[in-house]
């Protein structure tokens, strides 16, 4: 009873035979309505000139034209003869003379008012001052102590001093120019300091400050 229920069917030969030609048909139809494809394809250019038009060719500039202006009719020159000049020469004698001719005399001058004045004076230049140098008072006493360590040394030298003579004829600065060393330097300069008097210097016999340059010299005396 079950051998029966699964037992194959057999295959209908008129039902293979019409679902092989249905799918013939189909077949024919894709292949007959389906578009040629191109396999080969060209790989090959081909290039050809194509002709430009050259530029159009640049305008010439017109020429200008020259106009010419209008004359006027020519007219004739009116040309004025040159007048005839008589020339007369006149022969002058040479004079001369050793007479030594004086300037003219001085002419008054107009003022701001424009009323004329006198001749025009000019002061002569003033004389140059008188100038008197200060010069050494006789009564002063001018040489210097022997400084004592220069006398035991037996030591001689001089001293060249700048000093400055004030309107009281008083040594108010000394400048040191030459010495033979220090010690005479400054015995030097003590004495102008305190000993030394001049005649103060002078302009027009005004008394006014100056240097003076004074020289002492230190000998020993022989005893």
């Amino acid at each position: 009873m079950y051998a029966d229920r699964y037992e194959r069917s057999k295959p209908n030969p008129v039902s293979l035979t019409a679902a092989i030609g249905i799918n013939a048909v189909l077949v024919g139809a894709l292949l007959f309505s389906a578009p040629d494809i191109a396999t080969h394809i060209e790989t090959s250019f081909k290039s050809y000139d194509v002709p430009i038009t050259p530029p159009p060719e640049p305008l010439k500039p017109e020429p200008v034209k020259e106009t010419k202006a209008a004359t006027s009719p020519t007219e004739p020159l009116i040309v004025s003869p040159i007048p005839d000049v008589k020339t007369v020469t006149v022969d002058t004698p040479i004079v001369t003379t050793t007479d030594i001719l004086q300037p003219p005399p001085s002419l008054p001058g107009p003022t701001a008012t424009g009323t004329p004045v006198g001749p025009v004076t000019v002061d002569p230049p003033k004389p140059a001052p008188v100038m008197v140098g200060a010069t050494p008072d006789p009564r002063a006493t001018f040489q210097p102590d022997y400084p004592p360590s220069e006398r035991r040394a037996g030591a001689e030298g001089a001293v060249t001093v700048r000093v400055l003579v004030g309107t009281d004829g008083r040594v108010k600065s000394v400048e040191r120019v030459d010495a033979a060393n220090d010690a005479f330097y400054e015995a030097t300069r003590r004495q102008a300091l305190t000993r030394w008097r001049f005649r103060p210097a002078t302009r027009d016999g005004v008394p006014y400050e100056t240097w003076r340059t004074m020289t002492v010299r230190f000998v020993l005396e022989d005893a």
